[in-house]
């Protein structure tokens, strides 16, 4: 859910942290990168969000424009989506983020390489 103090912040970066700020939005920007996904490749894709969590998060997306969603006149409806030329510009700061975890990352304990990820 959107914190809209955050938005509506006079400081850029705290406006930007509204924008991408929690766990699941940037996750969401990295699977999608720089192809167009179905609703049902992204929930299998992020096993651990739930379906509920996902619509919402890619609706802010979508009304912050990161992403776009294409709908089709189909039976049975299809949805894809596909970041924006907003969303694009964000990738190299996800790159970004990942290079300096993996710089400096603390050596995984055998519970923590248990853990689900995500393509990237």
């Amino acid at each position: 859910m959107r914190d809209e103090r955050f938005c509506a912040s006079n400081c850029p970066f705290t406006r930007a942290i509204g924008t991408i700020g929690n766990k699941w939005k940037p996750i969401i920007i990295n699977v999608i990168g720089t192809r167009t996904v179905r609703f049902g490749q992204l929930d299998s894709i992020i096993p651990l969000i739930s379906r509920k969590v996902l619509t919402e998060q890619l609706k802010e997306l979508e009304e912050d424009g990161l992403l776009e969603r294409l709908a089709y006149k189909e039976l049975p409806p299809r949805v894809e989506y596909k970041l924006s030329e907003k969303g694009l510009a964000f990738l190299p700061i996800l790159e970004s983020i990942k290079e300096w975890n993996c710089k400096y990352e603390v050596a995984l304990t055998p519970k923590a390489t248990d853990r689900v990820t995500y393509a990237g």
